[in-house]
């Protein structure tokens, strides 16, 4: 209990101070273009391109984004309300972004659940992409905590849950086939 204690204070303690930071013009710009971009159409525009480009192993690897945000998507709308933990923006105003979250809780990161959900099952068809991926998925990850919709640890727990959704769709993909 102590140390469930502990980071939950230190994840309030953290989003105190990001809630008050006014990041420079730049950072604020590629976070709000980063969070829009999870918002799906980033994900639904790289599935066309796979469609239209991906080769013989289109079909496997949409299949296995489509079956690994689905079940992230699942996850998330079972998780959210059972734990019912309330955003940041439950804390104080944000002092510069003005976003509204798309639902009243926080834990686990929805957007980030779907971005490396994507990124992993992507990257394991087609290895060359992984690091432009990684870019997108840990910029969504990151710009949820700026923005002030989800704690530190919402978003490493959507991180992991979308790692392992996405590993493991790959597994059933390549089973089933």
């Amino acid at each position: 209990m102590a140390v469930s204690h502990y980071l939950l204070h230190a994840d309030e303690r953290l989003m105190r101070h990001v809630l008050r930071w006014q990041a420079p013009r730049w950072l604020r710009i590629w976070m709000l273009a980063s969070t829009r971009g999870g918002d799906g159409w980033l994900w639904y525009g790289l599935a066309l391109i796979l469609a239209i480009f991906g080769g013989d192993d289109r079909y496997a690897a949409i299949g296995a984004e489509a079956l690994a945000t689905g079940m992230g998507i699942a996850v998330l709308l079972t998780l959210k309300p059972a734990i019912g933990r309330t955003r940041p923006c439950g804390l104080e105003p944000h002092c510069w972004a003005t976003l509204l979250p798309p639902d009243r809780f926080s834990f686990p990161s929805g957007h980030t659940i779907t971005a490396f959900a994507t990124a992993v099952s992507i990257s394991m068809f087609y290895p060359a992409v992984l690091p432009v991926l990684l870019f997108c998925a840990v910029s969504i990850a990151a710009s949820r905590i700026i923005l002030g919709m989800h704690y530190l640890s919402d978003v490493l727990a959507g991180a992991a849950i979308g790692t392992l959704l996405g590993y493991g769709s790959v597994a059933l993909m390549t089973a089933i086939s």
